[in-house]
């Protein structure tokens, strides 16, 4: 399951991840059933499944991640984030998961714990996500890390990174590529794009970044591409203005303004239309694509087609 996963990742077939928001609750079955309904697990690659994001209580992703994989039968990316655990914490959990067969890791800092919707949480936070990219290294090679043996030693993790999408200093973006990709990323996924130059400038980086690592996995790494579709102006006016590391085009802005002023339903129609426009370019241009959608599974089934 694994090989193949990461053979489409690294060779010409088109290769599409979906994000999956485990729930406020003790259950992840109903997003299961949605993901069903929209008969999603056919059209994708495999799944992602995220931590806590914004700090705020959400159903283990570790756990969610293995009962989505056990039921679609689809590897899941499994997002690990830095805030909540210490070196002991983050062994233990990816050796737990490695009996699981939960293989593929999504190394993240993690969103501060000040947004946490818990009162007065703190995080741990001992290091950025290179940390845990340096003890998947150490995994990989048969050792914990203090460098003491592991029996039985884990099955191969398959760890993978995060990048922002745009950055006024792009050179900046870039160094953050190459550390990450010295750390041993096999790949690195974006925040959303929403301009094909921008894409193009970001392969450019991701190749360039790739030539000058030390690392000789990086010569076979690959950079995935966010998208996150935009159905209402209110959206796409939010991610523009207070989301870092994303940019949305004045002339998407402008469009998705100018449809709100028709009705809801007129909105929908020009949103749609332009995330379709976008996830059909981009995956023309390099056909590695991870969609976001907070759980809008029939959604990501109809930009799919």
């Amino acid at each position: 399951m694994f090989e193949t996963f990461c053979q489409n990742l690294h060779n010409d077939q088109p290769f599409i991840t979906v994000e999956v928001n485990p729930p406020h609750g003790a259950s992840i079955d109903p997003i299961i059933e949605k993901i069903k309904e929209s008969n999603l697990a056919s059209k994708v690659s495999g799944f992602s499944c995220t931590d806590n994001p914004l700090a705020r209580l959400k159903m283990s992703g570790l756990l969610s991640a293995i009962k989505l994989q056990q039921t679609f039968g689809k590897p899941v990316i499994a997002t690990m984030s830095m805030r909540d655990k210490n070196k002991l914490s983050l062994q233990s959990s990816l050796l737990g998961a490695n009996d699981f067969d939960l293989r593929c890791i999504l190394a993240l800092t993690g969103d501060p714990a000040k947004f946490s919707d818990q009162p007065e949480v703190k995080g741990v936070l001992e290091r950025d996500s290179t940390l845990l990219l340096s003890i998947i290294y150490h995994l990989n090679n048969g050792v914990d890390y203090s460098n003491k043996p592991l029996m039985p030693t884990p099955k191969l993790i398959y760890p993978f990174a995060v990048s922002n999408a745009y950055a006024k200093d792009m050179n900046r973006l870039q160094k953050r590529m190459i550390k990450k990709l010295d750390y041993g990323a096999r790949a690195i996924f974006t925040q959303p794009v929403y301009d094909l130059e921008n894409a193009k400038t970001l392969l450019a980086l991701f190749e360039e970044a790739k030539s000058i690592s030390v690392r000789q996995s990086a010569k076979e790494a690959v950079l995935v591409l966010g998208q996150f579709p935009l159905v209402t102006s209110k959206t796409a006016n939010f991610i523009n203005d207070n989301v870092p590391g994303i940019h949305v085009p004045k002339a998407i802005i402008d469009t998705m303004n100018l449809a709100s002023m028709d009705g809801v339903e007129k909105e929908k129609e020009v949103g749609f239309a332009l995330s379709k426009t976008i996830f059909d370019e981009v995956m023309k241009l390099h056909g590695k694509v991870h969609l976001m959608t907070h759980n809008r599974f029939d959604l990501c089934a109809k930009l799919i087609g």
